[in-house]
């Protein structure tokens, strides 16, 4: 079972919502992981650079976050080629629906974009059900 960290998931929430936000203010850009790492592989877009520096905060933020003492409760009870496959399969739903959770969840959804809450919902549902499927279904 997950465990519950509010505290975590309130910082993380707003730290998430200001990069967002600075992202948007400083370069005009919507801070979708998917766009954002596009462009630092080969061929690289011409604004690499802050691509770079966006991505790289999101890995090195968890790393300070535990450098001073905090906890990150994670685990992946899966097999690799699971991770593979549902990488796989978000990469196809990232393409088809026009953009990434990200993007569409924190900033389309800030524009009050119908396409962004479309995707969103589209997005939850499927979760919901395959949830659903993989543990009551499928699991023990």
């Amino acid at each position: 079972m997950t465990d519950f960290t509010p505290f975590q998931s309130l910082l993380g929430g707003a730290l998430i919502g200001l990069s967002a936000v600075l992202l948007m203010a400083l370069h005009g850009r919507i801070a979708g992981m998917t766009g954002i790492l596009t462009g630092v592989i080969p061929p690289l877009a011409p604004d690499w650079g802050w691509r770079a520096a966006f991505l790289i905060g999101a890995v090195v933020a968890p790393l300070l976050y535990r450098t001073v003492g905090g906890h990150i409760a994670f685990s992946v009870p899966l097999p690799t080629l699971s991770l593979v496959v549902g990488g796989f399969v978000v990469g196809i739903g990232v393409h088809f629906g026009g953009g990434c959770p990200s993007g569409h969840g924190i900033c389309g959804i800030a524009r009050l974009s119908p396409r962004s809450m479309a995707a969103v919902a589209t997005f939850m549902v499927t979760a919901l059900i395959t949830v659903f499927i993989i543990r009551h279904v499928v699991g023990d």
